[in-house]
This record gives structure tokens, sequence and C-alpha cells, in this order.
């Protein structure tokens, strides 16, 4: 099972969880959005132990005119605070947090469905995986419209529940809720069994 597996950690970069980081610098963030990175930590290095697949997203603000970011106007409306040098690509900010760095492909993504515009879905095909374990941040955003993508896509989904989370547990909770038609609902220390010997 293992080989047709992956688990992807989604949008755990600097620039949203590290205090030095654009959402950091902002005070945009919460207990249990920073504390996303050690509790994937077990996981990861397991899936990493058994020479699983590890893909992490990358949420990226194209450099535009003037290097001035391009931002969707209600992502500048939610976050007025994003500006130049924020989540360009290959810089610090962008980056896969260090505690579970490396992952063995990123993807930029530039809105929050990881498979819109993107090669998500050409690198899975490429490795042959039919089930996505997904992880990350925001439950309600990022992570639900991965999910929902990948389901149309016909790739089997489990979102670690206690791997995500979101800026609010109601929030988090209902988004939760709202995927359990299209994916199945597991914890950490579940889906660890299904990576285990």
């Amino acid at each position: 099972m293992i080989a047709s597996s992956a688990l992807l950690l989604l949008d755990l970069q600097n620039d949203f969880l590290h205090p030095k980081g654009a959402y950091g610098r902002a005070g945009q963030t919460s207990p249990e959005i920073a504390a996303v990175p050690s509790s994937l930590k077990p996981i990861v290095d397991l899936v990493r132990a058994r020479d699983g697949l590890i893909g992490a997203t990358l949420f990226t603000l194209v450099v535009g005119k003037g290097g001035e970011p391009i931002v969707s106007p209600h992502l500048k409306k939610l976050r007025p605070f994003l500006a130049k040098g924020d989540f360009v690509s290959g810089s610090w900010g962008q980056a896969l947090v260090d505690e579970l760095a490396p992952a063995d492909f990123t993807v930029e993504k530039i809105a929050y469905s990881a498979f819109y515009m993107s090669r998500l879905e050409w690198m899975l095909r490429h490795y042959d995986i039919k089930t996505l374990y997904c992880a990350g941040i925001v439950t309600n955003g990022g992570v639900a419209s991965t999910v929902r993508d990948a389901h149309v896509r016909g790739f089997e989904c489990v979102v670690l529940e206690d791997g995500c989370a979101a800026f609010s547990q109601d929030v988090h909770r209902a988004a939760i809720e709202g995927l359990r038609p299209v994916a199945r609902i597991a914890t950490i220390a579940e889906a660890m069994r299904d990576f285990a010997p």
C-alpha cells in the first residue's frame, strides 16, 4: 500500500508558521496552527523511514510589475498585510518549515486548491499514487479545496484530522465534517498504522 500512497503536506511554510514569517509578523496565527508541524513530525519520520513519498504544496505569490506581489482581490481583503517579498518562489518564507523538510517533491500553488493550475496531478500520476494522506493548513481553505479536487480526480483521500488546523476550532471541526462524504477522516496515529511495516 505504501508504494501507491503519498503524504501531502499542505502549506506548512515559514511565511505561514514562523514568528518571523508574513503571518507571524502580522500576529495572524492560532495555537492549533502553530502546533501542526510538531504533531505531524512522527508520521513524516515514519513515511520517510519506510521510503514513502512526501509531497509539499507551497502557496506562492507571483511577483508582478515593480516587484509587487500579485494578490487576488479576495485575499487582499482577507490579508491586507501581505507585502513585497512574502511567499516569493524560492524564498525562505515560501519554504516548507525545517521541522518537516525535506519533501520528496514540492508544488507551487496560487489558489486554495493545490490542483489549480499546478503540476500536482502530473506528479502524482508519475509516481502512480492512488491514495493521498492530507494534512496542513488551513482546514477550511487549502486542505478542504485540495481534498475535494483530489476526490473528483479519482484519488482516495485520507484527511489527518489532528494534522490539520484552522484559525478557530469551530471552523476546523465544521470543515472536517464537511469532508466526510469525500474522504476518510483519521487521526495521525491511525494513519501511522497504515504505513507501519
